[in-house]
């Protein structure tokens, strides 16, 4: 299995990914009761502050898994069943034979055949996923923008379905996890980020975990800096933002400590029952939003590791400018959480396709080290 804590080792790692080209990321790894937590790189390229291992961050759809923690917490207490369909809970925003077929399951795994609403809300990225042909502008433009759930959770209902509700593989999409949280309103009546705080966030011990109410991120925190492929050089800044975009799906921010901290309570029990869990690893194909299939459950995803090794569990996020990822061993006894603060840094080939970057190697070989040592 994997081995003990090697701080020198990590540190190497972790610098390695700074050296090929991240401005800056922070990671705390967790061995038993071990911990190690490190950080290379800048917080800011204009001054050179230093990233730190407690900054706070925008950790995107690692949100996820919190919004299906709430979701199946209301299943354990019969508000919700899992195999309902949405439109017997939310008929006004799914309405018709939609509304009668796709269920709560379905939006949990990605398999409602919702389409994405991102390329309605984003004129520039109406194109994706043909990215050449899609822009960063809208992101300007939006900065301020407060958008309005219902009106995202439209433009993703009344664009063409991008498969059958059920049918695999899956398509990842936003709208799955806006109709979620209007769910979680429903049925608890109070805010999925009331519900989701004290739920999931609260219940977890998180002390630096919040879903935001306003554009900036508490100090301390990293700029994030956003590339889209080279059409940003150089990239942008776009910490401070308005995260209507997404909502409670993709607007968590928190430390790596506490990311370790809610998924070593998730897969211990102290988040859902342990049956709740099994439903949550249970696991379908779906296309995510880099066009690869992966395995996907509600709200987590398998990381399949070396042989013998035992499998991780956990979710990624994107946001514009930052990312994270947080896994954890099926054992709960081997986590890591990795942040950064630089987003979509490969360039795009002739035919519009994303070519490697040493930041990819680099990241592989810090997760490699972080899970097995």
């Amino acid at each position: 299995m994997s081995s003990p804590l090697d701080p020198a080792v990590l540190d190497a790692a972790l610098d390695g990914v700074h050296r090929a080209g991240m401005p800056g990321l922070f990671a705390e790894v967790r061995d038993g009761d071990l911990v190690w937590r490190g950080a290379a790189g800048v917080a800011d390229v204009a001054t050179g502050r230093p990233v730190t291992a407690d900054m706070r961050h925008r950790v995107g759809s690692i949100t996820k898994t919190f919004t299906a923690a709430a979701v199946l917490q209301q299943a354990e207490s019969g508000r919700i069943g899992l195999d309902t369909p949405i439109g017997r809970y939310l008929p006004k925003l799914v309405p018709g034979e939609r509304g009668d077929t796709i269920t709560v399951r379905m939006l949990l795994n990605h398999t409602s055949g919702l389409a994405e609403y991102l390329p309605y809300a984003y004129p520039s990225l109406k194109a994706f996923p043909a990215l050449a042909d899609t822009g960063p502008q809208s992101f300007d433009d939006h900065r301020c923008t407060r958008f309005d759930p219902i009106d995202l959770i439209g433009m993703g209902v009344t664009a063409p379905a991008v498969g059958t509700p059920g049918g695999t593989p899956g398509v990842y999409s936003n709208t799955n996890y806006l109709l979620l949280v209007q769910l979680l309103e429903h049925v608890t009546g109070t805010t999925a980020e009331q519900c989701i705080t004290r739920n999931v966030i609260e219940r977890a011990g998180l002390q630096d975990t919040e879903l935001p109410t306003g554009p900036h991120v508490r100090e301390p925190h990293s700029r994030l800096y956003e590339a889209w492929f080279g059409m940003i050089d150089p990239p942008r800044d776009y910490s401070t933002y308005d995260m209507s975009w997404v909502g409670p799906s993709a607007s968590l921010i928190s430390t790596v400590a506490d990311l370790n901290r809610f998924y070593g309570m998730l897969f211990a029990g102290g988040i859902v029952s342990q049956s709740s869990l099994a439903q949550m690893r249970r696991t379908v194909p779906v296309i995510s939003q880099e066009g690869q299939t992966i395995d996907y459950g509600l709200g987590l995803h398998p990381m399949e590791g070396r042989p013998g090794e035992g499998t991780f569990w956990g979710h990624g996020g994107t946001v514009w400018g930052g990312g994270a990822l947080a896994m954890i061993r099926a054992d709960g006894k081997r986590q890591m959480a990795v942040a950064v603060n630089m987003q979509r840094w490969n360039s795009l080939d002739s035919t519009g396709r994303p070519q490697p970057h040493p930041i990819d190697e680099a990241l592989a070989t810090l997760y490699r080290v972080a899970m097995y040592g």
